[in-house]
């Protein structure tokens, strides 16, 4: 008898101690959950902060003529772009074929990299700039930061020599000079990927089409 109500007190602490254990648990488990929830809640205030911030930058840069490759009409307005904006590609050209074959991929690049200004200015009607920035061979691309000259890109010599280059290949000359930026991996190395992966793809399955 004795032995039965000793071994029912012992039930009897023992369940109160689980019952605090799990008590204790119960509250840990609760703590973390609303540290987690805080944290995803900062990290959302974080991202809506950063969108926030990016949007007004967009709208900044659609409103200096960034989005657009356009045509500087005087020497003047050259100064006034590049000290508006820290990141400028200014096209020297004069009307001939390969200025038009630049003009094209300058075009493109513009829409694509919003985050950078790209112009153009007939180098015969800028003689100071000319004389400046030591334009000699046209097409001659100026890469501006900061209101600073930084890096040429003169005619097609680093582009393959010839005016068969592609967009990308001129989008990573600009990369490389940290002209434009490049979120993640640049557009000729996704490029390239690509025609492997194909490449490769088609020579494992000859009978295959693109369209599988």
């Amino acid at each position: 008898m004795e032995n039965s109500k000793i071994q029912e007190i012992i039930e009897k602490q023992v369940l109160t101690v689980a019952k605090a254990v799990e008590d204790k648990i119960d509250d840990e488990i609760h703590a973390l959950d609303r540290l987690e929830l805080d944290d995803l809640e900062a990290l959302r205030e974080r991202r809506l902060q950063q969108m926030k911030k990016m949007a007004e930058k967009k709208s900044r840069w659609i409103s200096l003529g960034h989005g657009e490759y356009s045509e500087i009409p005087n020497e003047k307005e050259f100064f006034s772009v590049v000290k508006a904006s820290d990141r400028v590609v200014c096209h020297f050209y004069r009307e001939n074929w390969p200025c038009k074959v630049m003009d094209k991929h300058l075009a493109l690049l513009a829409k694509r990299h919003i985050e950078t200004r790209f112009v153009k200015i007939q180098a015969e009607k800028s003689p100071f700039l000319a004389e400046k920035l030591k334009i000699v061979v046209l097409p001659t691309l100026a890469l501006i930061k900061n209101a600073k000259v930084d890096d040429y890109v003169v005619g097609f010599d680093e582009l393959g020599g010839t005016d068969e280059f592609s967009t990308e290949e001129l989008e990573e000359r600009l990369a490389k000079a940290q002209i434009i930026i490049f979120e993640g991996e640049s557009s000729l190395h996704a490029t390239k990927s690509r025609a492997s992966t194909r490449s490769v793809r088609q020579s494992s399955h000859p009978d295959s089409s693109d369209s599988d």
